[in-house]
């Protein structure tokens, strides 16, 4: 009974992921930033479940790809998409051009399933923080960003960044702890203490704002990493 367990996690994670997707279209974001994260939180349990059960399994290793890419590739996707909908945009091709973004999501999981080098950290920007990044600010700061000039420009220049952080060889720090020390941990305890201000000063746009400064920390730190 017990080796279902974390697939039945990961399954949730699917679920809220095809969840976050439905709301992303009717254009409703703050929902679809919610499931995201209830995703995220399944994703985080899946991989503990399956180590504290002794059950982890190739299959489980697969169907968590498979989750984290409707969740974490296909929903952020959605959002961009339906976001751009919103304008009225000269080109109506313009907005499925989003999808771009599910694509180099599912090649990110792909190389992260056959890259040994990931154990303690992670080369390229992980799913979840680009899916957080998007959710958070659209859902955040979308009326906001409507009146930015040339604001569906500039989101997919973003969003194709984004990809190329997604598959780059750049190395970035996973808040995994071998001791609760200072010394060796400073990057990651720098980044928890500075989450705080963001968060209360940008409320959910915080959250993309903490991304961007994950992204900016652990560029900064390259030599550290690896």
């Amino acid at each position: 009974m017990k080796k279902h367990i974390p697939n039945t996690i990961t399954c949730c994670n699917l679920i809220s992921g095809c969840i976050a997707t439905y709301w992303a279209f009717l254009a409703d974001f703050d929902l679809a930033l919610l499931f995201i994260v209830i995703g995220a939180v399944f994703d985080f349990f899946d991989g503990m479940s399956a180590r504290l059960l002794g059950v982890s399994s190739p299959i489980g290793k697969e169907l968590d790809s498979l989750a984290d890419c409707i969740t974490f590739g296909f929903a952020p996707s959605a959002i961009i998409f339906s976001y751009l909908c919103s304008f009225h945009i000269h080109t109506p091709f313009l907005p499925f051009l989003a999808f771009i973004m599910a694509a180099f999501s599912a090649l990110r999981l792909a190389k992260f399933n056959l890259d040994e080098r990931q154990a303690l950290g992670f080369i390229g920007l992980p799913t979840p923080a680009n899916a957080l990044f998007w959710g958070s600010l659209i859902a955040g700061a979308g009326a906001y960003l409507n009146n930015v000039p040339y604001i569906c420009y500039i989101l997919l220049a973003g969003m194709f960044l984004s990809c190329y952080l997604l598959v780059s060889e750049i190395p970035m720090f996973a808040l995994k702890f071998k001791h609760w020390g200072w010394k060796g941990n400073e990057i990651k305890y720098l980044f928890i203490l500075s989450c705080i201000p963001l968060l209360l000063l940008l409320d959910i746009t915080g959250f993309a704002a903490i991304i961007a400064w994950y992204i900016i920390l652990s560029a900064a730190t390259t030599k550290k990493l690896i």
